[in-house]
């Protein structure tokens, strides 16, 4: 072989290896706040140059972009880039096909910077169709100051989260809580509790069917009423008849008379923000109950990066996606508009640059390391949460018993499952 056939050999084998050398025009498509709009447009800009491709962004709001994407797909009309709520992916992509396999694209995409748990959220029928922006779960979080003011330490278990109620009651006033947990919090709070006895999700994510008896049900809609008797959270009504107020625009929870929460850790500063001066919030771990089968987090992809099955340029498609996931470039100029990245390598530069806090990280870490069943992408769909949030309020307000209830919750969420058989 001469030099010159060398040279030639080594160079096509670097350019198999990265990707296409071709100038290609692509289409992006994301929802999200004006913060999230110009970073995003920045980033396909400074990806663009350093690959040689145009990217024309295509972004709307939260409200309308579901229905908006799912009739780009459904015509074949879709950008060759997406950002797709996760659970959205089990409707566009049932059998893997309905979106590219990036798996096959391993070559430019660095999947090496997720671990398996998190391929596996992107992944349909063995097909890896989104890779996760971001991870988030439901922690912990209560006011120190608080807890300090009535005299005990902040809880670990749900029995110091009960016996704190009364603590608040009779030492701080009959208008402070422990805890909050009102309509769609009120029935994470009951799953949450259900999972843990269990050791099951609600709805099993292998088979698509209800996985809980009955009994279980029962068992969790009654422990919300205990948390209300035990003056650990508001009733349902009195949380109606206050306005129904976002916790982060509360004034009881900004002085510190709601002095918990469970929540995303994504949204630690949209709650801690908001807190009067001297008030200081700390995440603990998740409370655990005697005899418990796992600790029952509730993690999710917050949202993942897809490609069209139709891209007529899946290989160009895919190096933006690296640089907007896992270089430098695209990574600096997304930063945290999307949360904490699930990339450990823009994890690690965001960090290092001081984008995102510290704070943040431990958060996302109690997350990460936590244990608990997958989570059914269908507990994020109206249907589901309907299913249990209106039957929990009925059974808050008392028009009907705990059986009842759980009845009418089962037969709701089966029949919105018959959709996926």
């Amino acid at each position: 072989m001469t030099k010159l056939s060398k040279i030639l050999g080594l160079a096509l084998a670097s350019t198999m290896i990265a990707g296409p050398s071709f100038a290609a025009e692509l289409r992006m498509s994301w929802w999200g706040g004006d913060s999230r709009h110009v970073a995003t447009q920045e980033a396909l800009k400074v990806c663009g140059a350093k690959h040689g491709h145009t990217i024309n962004p295509e972004f709307t709001g939260w409200s309308g972009h579901y229905e908006k994407l799912t009739t780009q797909i459904a015509g074949g009309t879709e950008a060759d880039i997406m950002q797709v709520n996760w659970p959205w992916l089990s409707i566009y992509s049932t059998d893997g096909t309905g979106l590219a396999d990036l798996s096959q694209l391993s070559n430019i995409i660095d999947l090496s910077n997720w671990d398996g748990e998190q391929i596996q959220a992107g992944t349909m029928n063995r097909k890896l169709n989104g890779l996760p922006i971001s991870t988030t779960g439901r922690l912990f979080a209560f006011n120190k100051t608080t807890f300090a003011k009535a005299g005990i330490e902040l809880p670990t278990t749900w029995d110091d989260l009960i016996a704190a109620g009364l603590v608040f009651k009779d030492k701080l006033g009959d208008d402070f809580y422990p805890f909050e947990a009102s309509k769609l919090d009120a029935a994470l709070i009951m799953t949450l509790y259900g999972t843990q006895a269990t050791g099951k999700a609600l709805i099993n994510p292998e088979t698509n069917a209800f996985d809980w008896t009955k009994e279980d049900l029962v068992s969790a809609i009654e422990f919300y009423q205990t948390l209300v008797d035990n003056h650990v959270i508001m009733s349902w009504k009195e949380v109606a008849g206050a306005g129904n107020i976002k916790l982060h625009e509360n004034p009881a929870w900004a002085s510190g008379k709601i002095a918990g929460t469970y929540q995303w850790d994504s949204t630690y500063f949209k709650i801690s923000d908001p807190l009067d001066e001297g008030q200081e919030l700390a995440y603990v771990g998740l409370l655990s109950q005697d005899g418990q089968k796992t600790p029952g987090i509730y993690r999710k992809a917050s949202m993942v990066f897809s490609i069209s099955a139709n891209s007529p340029n899946k290989e160009a498609a895919a190096q933006i996606v690296n640089c907007l996931l896992n270089e430098e470039e695209g990574v600096a100029a997304l930063g945290s508009t999307r949360g904490v990245p699930g990339s450990m390598a823009a994890r690690s530069q965001l960090l290092s640059s001081g984008s995102i806090k510290k704070l943040q990280i431990e958060a996302q870490a109690r997350v990460i390391s936590a244990e608990g069943p997958a989570i059914h992408p269908m507990m994020e769909f109206p249907d589901v949460r309907s299913a249990m949030q209106d039957n929990l309020e009925l059974f808050a307000y008392g028009e009907v018993d705990a059986a009842t209830a759980a009845d009418d919750m089962i037969y709701a969420i089966e029949e919105a499952l018959e959709d996926l058989k």
